[in-house]
């Protein structure tokens, strides 16, 4: 049997297929812009392509997501802490902490060694814990993000962008730059500011997960991450597609439901593992 995953992002849309045994047969990203049910559509035809499947294959797709409700097509959804957990929990045996950074937010999710969810953390409020911070800085210093790894990778001096807030951080961005400080460490200055960021949300202790689009494309916060915390960051496969993944999943387990969603499952209950895959209880 074959099941699907949507994640519905406010940056991007990412969509996964997987077998009845959580095999994955095809991943696909998108823009989600400002039609959200459109990007869905768009990535899942994408995905069912790569993925050598039709529609009519498909037992179940589940969505997940800043815009899940706008999956027209999903036969159920679940939160993103729940799909992320859901997902990381697959790959890593627990208890372990999963860090999330996605365009427009943050997550801290801690699962125990059931894979059941302690807590989690999140952030909405500003910008500077997210993929739109590292957009801003490249824009300021007039290069694609594609290429901010690697302009990164050659910092040979330390410079610190203080301020939490994106938009005092482009301040102080620009006043360094006036100061003829180099592209390459303004670059390393600011996957620096991210990682302060991101380690401020909670204590984090023990196995770190890391996924999210900015950890996918952005190797030097992995490495940044693990030398903050002084531990070794986990990158799963697919990152970037980890909640579409967790949604899958989700699709795969519930397919046999009949009925609607209950409300509790919707709102993102804890986590419970069997035979090393997170369930929703």
């Amino acid at each position: 049997m074959i099941f699907a995953g949507i994640d519905s992002g406010s940056w991007n849309t990412k969509a996964v297929v997987i077998d009845d045994n959580a095999r994955v047969l095809g991943t696909a990203v998108t823009r989600s812009g400002a039609d959200l049910s459109a990007a869905a559509e768009h990535v899942y035809r994408t995905v069912l392509e790569r993925a050598g499947c039709t529609r009519d294959e498909v037992a179940a797709v589940w969505s997940t997501g800043f815009g899940r409700q706008c999956v027209t097509f999903a036969n159920g959804s679940r939160t993103e802490l729940d799909c992320h957990g859901r997902g990381a929990a697959h790959y890593v045996a627990g208890p372990l902490v999963v860090i999330d950074i996605g365009g427009q937010d943050a997550k801290v999710i801690r699962l125990d060694a059931s894979g059941q969810r302690l807590s989690h953390r999140m952030n909405r409020k500003c910008a500077a814990g997210t993929g739109s911070f590292l957009d801003e800085i490249a824009l300021r210093l007039g290069i694609p993000i594609e290429r901010m790894d690697a302009l990164a990778n050659g910092s040979t001096e330390e410079l610190d962008l203080s301020s939490f807030c994106t938009v005092f951080a482009g301040t102080e961005l620009l006043t360094l730059i006036r100061g003829g400080k180099r592209p390459t460490d303004l670059a390393m200055a600011a996957y620096r500011s991210l990682t302060k960021r991101i380690v401020a949300l909670d204590v984090l202790q023990g196995r770190v997960v890391a996924t999210g689009g900015v950890i996918a494309h952005h190797p030097t916060m992995v490495k940044l991450l693990g030398r903050e915390l002084h531990a070794e960051i986990v990158v799963p496969p697919h990152p970037q597609e980890m909640g579409a993944f967790g949604a899958a999943l989700a699709a795969r387990d519930g397919a046999t439901s009949v009925g609607p969603i209950p409300v509790e499952l919707e709102r993102g209950q804890p986590l419970t593992a069997t035979g090393g895959i997170a369930h929703a209880t």
